[in-house]
């Protein structure tokens, strides 16, 4: 099933997407140098901006911007998720495909095999400045009530390091001051 999208201009988007069937792919790093690989690419050609991620083991939270420009978040998840899902299944077709029949699923009345979940995942556009630094807590909190970090910044595959420090595995673009002035209203 497919979620409706808002692709409106100036809005900033809290993406969420998951491994098929919930399978932990993420907790390689591999998969997640891939993964920002593909990210990276999308911020050239998209002109995408990058202001928070996380992922998981089994799903990643975005949070990106693309400013006045046209987009289409549809086109922005494609660009994000099928080069991943294109190397990991190759991989695993070489190295494991015993994981191949699991990731089998029906697509267009043939079986096919599956990295992501099917579907568009989530997304949540974000207009406010308040409701972004909420959302930027709860993506950056994640790998701590999931227990697997005492602090956000210890998680590596997330942009908590990169905006607490300046460095870390993949950087993050700064967000406007009129996105960070959480006194100011956009509605």
């Amino acid at each position: 099933m497919h979620r409706k999208s808002y692709n409106d201009p100036g809005h900033a988007h809290e993406l969420t997407f998951g491994c098929y069937r919930g399978y932990a792919f993420l907790s390689r790093d591999r998969v997640c140098q891939w993964l920002a690989d593909s990210i990276s690419d999308a911020r050239s050609k998209l002109g995408m901006s990058l202001w928070d991620y996380v992922f998981m083991p089994n799903h990643v939270h975005m949070i990106v911007h693309f400013g006045a420009s046209q987009y289409k978040i549809e086109e922005v998840l494609h660009q994000i998720k099928w080069p991943v899902s294109r190397k990991a299944l190759a991989f695993l077709r070489k190295h494991a495909p015993h994981w191949i029949p699991k990731l089998q699923g029906n697509s267009s009345n043939k079986q096919e095999a599956h990295f992501w979940q099917r579907g568009g995942g989530y997304d949540r556009n974000i207009t406010e400045p308040g409701t972004l630094m909420k959302m930027i807590q709860y993506i950056h909190a994640n790998p701590v009530r999931k227990g697997l970090v005492s602090r956000a910044n210890e998680w590596k595959w997330s942009s908590a390091q990169w905006i607490e420090s300046g460095s870390g595995l993949m950087p993050v673009d700064r967000i406007p001051h009129e996105w960070t002035d959480t006194s100011r209203s956009f509605d």
